[in-house]
């Protein structure tokens, strides 16, 4: 089945071609014929599913061309990287027409977003808290609403936006297209899908938890100041040639970066994800945890998640350059300095946040945990 089998239109078939994409994923195949026809799609689908491109591109077509200045189509995301993400795939898929996409997130400027809502846009990509902050301000018009999307809805529930999606329900026209993507089906994502959807087709493309089954996780417990050190040590020893680390803060994947370039390991900093990025589109995947001493509570809690306890791998010996702040740690250890090649044998107690970590080609292990 190709994508013109689908449905779609000459450009956006075209456009979809152009970012080298053949055949529709399962939950285009189910998705996209359903939201052109006018449906309600209540979709269980992950990252790296195509889910994103199931919304978009029916979207665009049915929207067809600009028609005055206040949105007819809203997608609410609960993170401002998806935001984005969602913004650069309907600037793409929507190249060969004249749609008009704005994007609108918190922790930026809102002047920049409230001229381009005031210079007119078709659709709309939104976080739930600047949405209602330019709708209070009457910086936006969502009375020409026809189309909306919750995407990701477990992860805005789970972030606490439940009152600030439903105070944005009760602004749009109750004459509208619902679509509702999440991975996961709690109790509250089915009241949610409830109250919003009307005789909904729902898709399950993926079962619950499956990305996470197809990650082999393992954990490396070591001093804070240690992690850079071992993560040097795993990328020359495995010769992994694609690898993403996830830090805490932007500030520290700049950092570790510059550490990484001093070793003579070619690095760049984005401002990345979760370890879904890896095990996409069916295939497996591996995430290494570096754990230090005081992360060990929310080690718990990603095992809880999992429900599963993860591997503790054994230490390595890596080698630590001698700088005044080894000898401070090898001290605080009660061990004595020393230049040659370490084992720290002594596991320690840690914690590596929930989705964050390094990661890289199926198959392959990849490290992850702030560092």
């Amino acid at each position: 089945m190709s994508f013109s089998d689908l449905g779609l239109e000459p450009g956006l078939v075209r456009a979809v071609a152009e970012k080298g994409y053949a055949t529709p994923t399962p939950i285009q195949r189910a998705a996209i014929p359903a939201v052109l026809a006018g449906r309600d799609v209540l979709a269980g689908a992950q990252t790296g599913t195509g889910k994103t491109a199931a919304f978009v591109l029916p979207i665009l077509q049915r929207l067809h061309a600009p028609q005055g200045a206040a949105p007819r189509a809203l997608v609410l995301t609960p993170t401002r990287e998806l935001a984005a993400q969602v913004a650069e795939s309907a600037a793409g898929y929507g190249r060969h027409s004249a749609l008009r996409t704005a994007v609108i997130f918190g922790g930026v400027s809102e002047k920049p977003q409230i001229e381009a809502l005031r210079a007119g846009c078709d659709l709309l990509i939104a976080t739930p808290g600047r949405l209602l902050d330019l709708a209070g301000q009457r910086a936006l018009d969502l009375g020409a609403v026809r189309c909306c999307v919750l995407d990701e809805a477990d992860r805005m529930l789970d972030m606490g936006f439940i009152h600030d999606i439903r105070r944005i329900l009760r602004l749009l026209p109750r004459e509208r297209q619902n679509l509702m993507f999440s991975a996961t089906y709690s109790k509250e994502i089915r009241e949610l899908a409830a109250g919003l959807l009307h005789e909904p087709l729902t898709i399950e493309v993926a079962p619950r938890n499956a990305t996470a089954e197809r990650i082999a996780q393992q954990v490396y417990r070591v001093p804070q100041a240690h992690k850079r050190h071992l993560l040097t040590h795993l990328i020359e020893r495995g010769a992994w040639q694609q690898v993403l680390v996830f830090t805490r803060t932007k500030h520290a994947a700049n950092r570790l970066t510059q550490q990484l370039q001093g070793a003579g390991i070619s690095a760049a900093a984005i401002h990345v994800h979760r370890i879904g990025r890896t095990a996409r589109a069916g295939n497996s995947g591996a995430a290494i945890s570096l754990v230090s001493p005081d992360e060990a509570p929310l080690l718990r809690e990603i095992e809880k998640l999992l429900g599963q306890t993860l591997a503790t791998a054994p230490l390595p010996e890596y080698s630590l350059p001698q700088t005044p702040s080894n000898v401070t740690a090898h001290r605080d250890e009660g061990r004595r300095p020393s230049g040659r090649p370490m084992h720290a044998g002594r596991p320690a107690r840690g914690r590596p946040q929930h989705g964050r970590g390094a990661k890289q080609g199926s198959g392959q292990p990849r490290a992850r945990r702030p560092l």
